[in-house]
């Protein structure tokens, strides 16, 4: 990368793919920094002589440090330059998953778990607004979409892989395998991206200027919404997958959801700067059409799996569409514009985890059917919301 496409990122029309893939690769460690506990949930407990509802607590307190964390310390790190703050970011990931993967004291374990998600809370949003500053405006939404692969690829593909290793080899070598690769993608970035001068911060580009734009708080709105379909049942899914009596079990559905998603993250790549409206509208009708195939085919073999693979359809570009849609609506401060919106995301997440449970403690006869309705709910209100926000959503 020379130097004079560091000094003038915003005006390159092609940068090497290889740069986009480490972006990629950073969001593919994120996403995995903050889930790998769920799936070692049995071992992590025995090991550390815990509840598991204390192991759970620590993917809990990961997103809660990033929901929060995210609009202050975006705002507070504006002026750093993007290289060096993703530098500082990667160390703190690294750091906190090896110490995680060698300490036996959960408060500390605790605290590591709070640096990766404070960690977490700067990268999504920034990582974004660092992509889209290397290339013209008619590239943002294709360059979002391929950094945010990663976290579609770390669900479907990384999060079963490292569970392979913490169940087969240890869940202390799960932590420290992660902090080394962790590592060597801070080796890497080091030596190939480019440098991005951070912002000055002024009133312009604060939180509160950004949530004084319509478009962003509409986007934000979707964001709730779809947020909510999704994680209210997919917190659940387990639940689902045995109520339906799905044929294949909770592995197979998961392999399918994860299919579904990786496909339409690669083809929504190639649409999303010139189709966004049309995009958002059509995943989330493929998120009604198979919260509906579970309400009235969930029972029946081969329906049930249309739906899994067409939710993960809906589900891919999720964090894609909404991510590029509320940096089309701001000319500068486009990290605290997506920083605003991934606390939404985040926050959301809890309360559809919320909702979910109260409904199954609160409506016993609805049971997991219940949250499904919620989905569909969520789902329709977001569809008419995209179909008639034209000049918010129009690429």
């Amino acid at each position: 990368m020379s130097s004079s496409a560091s000094s003038q990122p915003s005006g390159q029309a092609y940068l090497s793919w290889f740069v986009f893939g480490l972006m990629a690769s950073v969001t593919f460690v994120g996403i995995l920094s903050e889930l790998v506990p769920s799936g070692i949930l049995p071992e992590m407990a025995q090991g550390l002589g815990i509840e598991d509802s204390q192991v759970g607590f620590l993917v809990g307190v990961y997103a809660l440090a990033s929901a929060i964390c995210a609009i202050p310390l975006i705002s507070l790190t504006l002026a750093v330059n993007r290289k060096t703050l993703l530098l500082v970011l990667l160390s703190g990931f690294a750091v906190s998953n090896i110490v995680v993967g060698l300490s036996s004291s959960y408060t500390l374990i605790v605290a590591m778990r709070i640096v990766g998600g404070i960690c977490a809370g700067i990268m999504w949003p920034m990582i974004a607004a660092y992509g889209t500053a290397l290339v013209p405006a008619s590239m943002h939404g294709k360059a979002i979409t391929i950094i945010m692969s990663g976290n579609t690829f770390g669900v479907s593909l990384g999060l079963p892989l490292m569970t392979f290793i913490g169940t087969h080899v240890g869940w202390r070598t799960e932590f420290i395998v992660l902090g080394v690769v962790v590592s060597l993608i801070g080796f890497l970035a080091l030596k190939y991206l480019p440098d991005v001068p951070g912002e000055k911060r002024s009133q312009q580009n604060s939180p509160f200027a950004v949530l004084q734009n319509k478009g962003v708080l509409i986007v934000l709105l979707l964001t709730f919404l779809s947020v909510m379909a999704h994680y209210g049942s997919y917190t659940y899914i387990t639940l689902l997958v045995e109520k339906i009596a799905f044929v294949g079990g909770i592995s197979l559905a998961l392999l399918l959801f994860g299919l579904g998603s990786v496909l339409s993250v690669v083809l929504s790549a190639k649409i999303i700067d010139t189709h966004l409206r049309g995009l958002i509208v059509a995943m989330l009708l493929l998120g009604v059409l198979s919260m509906l195939l579970f309400v009235f085919l969930g029972s029946t073999n081969g329906w049930s799996h249309v739906a899994f693979f067409l939710w993960g359809i809906a589900f891919g570009p999720l964090v894609t569409m909404y991510q590029t849609a509320v940096s089309k609506q701001v000319e500068q401060a486009k990290a605290v514009a997506t920083s605003v919106q991934s606390s939404v995301f985040n926050f959301s997440i809890m309360i559809a985890t919320w909702l979910g449970g109260l409904i199954l403690i609160n409506v016993p006869q609805l049971g997991v059917m219940g949250i499904v309705y919620l989905s569909i709910i969520c789902f329709v209100l977001a569809t008419v919301i995209s179909y008639v926000a034209k000049r918010t959503l129009s690429s």
